[in-house]
């Protein structure tokens, strides 16, 4: 099969693209012809051997987590799904086994499959993963758009929907809402839930797609003290909820903003992972904080179907065909995009 894999860490030019063989099928597997795969910066992380992913490489390893296509193959286990199905995949596979997995907190397995990262993914023509990460696609939604789906829309199904349970007379501030994650946060909290939205992001084009999105008010950080401009709008009382893939720079300004019994929930540390924090302040306001990594593999079927009824939409701002995937990867740590950036395979 063709693939685009890495035989060392380094630069986009390690990525290589060539022919491996098929991976192969295990009883609780399926083989997926895939025809779309979307970029997550934990492909370039990876890539770069940073935060935690540095590896001993024993042979080609391929990236590529958000996948969708089409099942060519069923292990002898697998019931949920059958040849000829369309389907999206979660990265995030649980090891099922552990005393959370079999609580029904999958979300905490102790023991998780990473697909791209801890076993071989989507970057390529075929890729093998356990048929209980599959969902079956509704008519209608295409394999790109579906590719662009999981990884951006479950921690923010999570952190907005189960663990912060916004409210429709709530307001959240969604930080930087031009990456995929932004994009799908605010989509949930205000298609989804009907809240009010507050936006950040760095430039009016990106603000003007962000309130076609369904955002309320976008703030360019830019360009304005987003605390500042976060009291202006809420009568200085803040914001109920916060989504923070961000990190470092979205803390100071966002943790200020928090309301009284705020909710702030952090799915990404892209800027750092450190900031300070006033736990006078915590206790005195009622607030919580909280970490969310993906979610639960049953909320992934709610959020497909809502993107079939088109509620929401994997935004997807390039395509790329595979072999370009080092471009993708120069375009990705470029920012300027809008979304999801996603490679296509014929």
């Amino acid at each position: 099969m063709k693939a685009v894999y890495l035989e060392q860490h380094g630069g986009p030019d390690v990525l290589k693209y060539g022919d491996l063989p098929e991976p192969e099928t295990g009883p609780n597997d399926i083989k997926v012809r895939v025809r779309a795969c979307a970029l997550n910066r934990l492909d370039i992380f990876t890539r770069m051997g940073v935060r935690g992913t540095r590896m001993e490489f024993s042979g080609p390893h391929i990236l590529g987590g958000d996948t969708a296509g089409d099942v060519v193959e069923t292990g002898s286990e697998v019931t949920r799904v059958k040849v000829g199905d369309r389907v999206v995949v979660n990265p995030k596979a649980a090891c099922r086994q552990c005393d959370y997995c079999l609580g029904g907190d999958d979300e905490l397995c102790v023991r998780p499959g990473m697909l791209g990262s801890t076993r071989s993914g989507g970057y390529a023509e075929f890729v093998s993963v356990p048929g209980t990460t599959a969902v079956v696609l509704p008519d209608g939604l295409s394999y790109e758009e579906a590719a662009a789906i999981p990884t951006v829309f479950l921690p923010s199904w999570t952190i907005l929907v189960r663990r912060a349970q916004l409210r429709p007379w709530e307001t959240v501030l969604v930080v930087s809402a031009s990456s995929g994650v932004g994009s799908a946060a605010v989509q949930v909290a205000k298609n989804v839930i009907g809240a009010r939205v507050i936006a950040t992001t760095s430039s009016e084009e990106k603000a003007q797609m962000t309130r076609d999105l369904g955002a309320d008010e976008v703030i360019d950080y830019t360009q304005e003290d987003v605390a500042s401009r976060i009291k202006e709008l809420t009568s200085r009382r803040g914001v109920d909820v916060v989504l923070d893939h961000v990190g470092t720079d979205a803390w100071a300004y966002a943790m200020p903003s928090l309301a009284q019994g705020g909710r702030y929930g952090i799915c990404g540390v892209t800027s750092g992972y450190k900031s300070e924090l006033q736990m006078g302040l915590l206790f005195l306001k009622n607030q919580t904080v909280f970490g969310s990594f993906m979610g639960r593999m049953a909320d992934l079927p709610r959020i497909v179907e809502m993107a079939g009824r088109g509620v929401i939409k994997g935004v997807v701002h390039q395509t790329f065909p595979l072999e370009e995937a080092a471009k993708a990867h120069e375009t990705m740590e470029g920012r300027g995009f809008f979304g999801k950036l996603v490679l296509k395979v014929p």
